[in-house]
């Protein structure tokens, strides 16, 4: 019974984060949405801080799942199940409203006034281009990349541009930024692929000047399929 509850109350909470942001969400909304007493939201979370916290870990848990579900499908190569994640993820947005990201909208929320939220919401960043990285690791090892590129650099720079979509996404309540910016990134990353050798060198790890897209040692070399 507590657990129901409190699966109820984080679920719901993701829901009303996405619609009204975390200074905005009042504990009142959120018992009426869910119809439990107000000792439930005491009994389960500590303050409404701590509530958040643990919003963003269940949100972290579908992404995560949706990462395993598309980046370990052997089916696809590596280039194609890290796309189909981000055109899911843009599909679940959807049917939410077209609000965006979680992680992405409480960061530009709450970065500046809240310490724990700007590190928390940045690990979760890390955490999934991590996972990324090692999709592009394997294009590397397949020859789909060349083994001058940067995995890393790669993975960072495609869900910063992700993000930023995500935002202007959230502001027209349209999926096509997202969209658009998938088409760019890999229709710039396949359009190396006639470039051939002799184009601008790859970035170099963290730290680096150069533009990981630009340069064509980012791209695919005769992609498997």
């Amino acid at each position: 019974m507590g657990t129901t509850s409190k699966q109820r109350l984080l679920e719901q909470g993701v829901a009303l984060l996405l619609r009204h942001g975390y200074s905005d969400l009042g504990v009142a909304a959120l018992l009426d949405a869910t119809d439990l007493p107000k000792g439930s939201f005491y009994h389960h979370f500590s303050s409404k801080e701590d509530f958040g916290l643990q919003v963003v870990d269940l949100y972290m848990k579908e992404v995560h799942a949706g990462l395993a579900l598309c980046l370990n499908d052997d089916a696809r190569p590596p280039l194609q199940r890290i796309r189909r994640f981000f055109e899911l993820s843009a599909e679940k947005y959807r049917t939410q409203g077209n609000l965006g990201c979680l992680l992405g909208g409480l960061g530009q929320e709450l970065s500046g006034i809240s310490e724990i939220f700007r590190r928390r919401v940045e690990e979760c960043f890390r955490l999934i281009e991590d996972e990324i990285a090692r999709c592009l690791s394997l294009a590397v090892a397949r020859g789909d990349l060349p083994a001058s590129a940067d995995p890393h650099a790669m993975a960072e720079l495609l869900v910063n541009c992700w993000e930023g979509a995500a935002l202007r996404s959230r502001l027209r309540r349209d999926p096509a930024p997202l969209m658009d910016m998938l088409g760019f990134y890999f229709g710039l990353v396949a359009a190396q692929v006639d470039a051939g050798p002799g184009s601008p060198s790859s970035p170099s790890r963290r730290g680096r000047t150069n533009h990981p897209v630009r340069s064509a040692r980012l791209t695919t070399r005769g992609a498997k399929t």
